[in-house]
């Protein structure tokens, strides 16, 4: 089984420092793990998200972003969701955040993740569809479609975790500190610093000379205040009701 689209060996250096934990995001996460007091955390990444008054677990197959992980962290295993290896029912919850569209088979680490823990599973994910509505749609159209192919559609997050999942929107801080795409709606200048894109997947789907295109394009329409002309009322907009989701479910009953 690989470990997942993205060759994070090579491309996953800088990630700490770009897709750092945002709060407000880390207080919704954190209030839908309910009263857990040990938690797996799949694809943990360099461990952003991980609350800190709980048990936590991490599980990620890359070495790379292993290393990135702060001294304190939590322990972390190697290893991918689709073959956890933990007992039925071992976590009292289990996450898996911005990861699952990275996965070779979705649909098995859910499963996994629903076999490991009693209580909830909190996703926090993306809806395809609802990428268009970005203004990067407009500048750099096959880096959104190459998205929207990557992430599984929050129903099937839903049944591949035995279905009747939540699906909670996540509004998007205008200085949101994870820095995924839409993290800078009212911030176009950052898509001007490589590190910025370096530390988004993405980039690497879209096909040879569109990179350069858009950086180009966008740089321009700075310049001239075209940008402005038309999306300039995001910088002043508070959050942003992009496409960021947290699927959960529960073992019995919907609350």
């Amino acid at each position: 089984m690989t470990a997942g689209d993205v060759d994070y060996e090579a491309g996953g250096c800088g990630y700490a420092r770009r897709r750092r934990t945002d709060p407000r995001v880390a207080a919704m996460v954190h209030a839908w793990l309910g009263p857990a007091r040990t938690v797996l955390n799949v694809g943990a990444g360099a461990g952003s998200y991980e609350p800190a008054d709980r048990a936590v677990v991490a599980l990620e197959p890359s070495a790379t972003m292993r290393a990135q992980r702060p001294p304190g962290a939590a322990p972390v295993l190697s290893g991918v969701a689709g073959a956890l290896p933990f007992a039925d029912d071992a976590f009292d919850a289990a996450m898996a955040l911005v990861t699952v569209h990275q996965w070779p088979d979705p649909a098995a680490g859910l499963r996994e993740m629903r076999r490991v823990a009693r209580g909830p599973v909190v996703v926090l994910t993306f809806d395809g569809p609802a990428l268009r509505r970005f203004w990067l749609a407009d500048y750099v159209p096959e880096l959104v479609e190459a998205e929207h192919r990557r992430y599984p559609p929050l129903e099937v997050v839903s049944e591949g975790l035995g279905g009747g999942a939540v699906v909670v929107p996540v509004p998007i801080p205008r200085d949101c500190l994870d820095g995924f795409t839409e993290a800078y709606y009212a911030r176009p200048e950052a898509f001007l610093d490589s590190a910025t894109r370096r530390a988004q997947s993405a980039w690497g789907f879209v096909g040879p000379g569109v990179e350069d295109r858009f950086v180009a394009a966008l740089r321009a329409d700075l310049a001239s205040g075209a940008w402005d002309a038309r999306y300039g009322d995001l910088r002043d907009r508070e959050r942003f009701d992009g496409s960021l989701r947290l699927v959960v479910h529960h073992p019995g009953p919907t609350p």
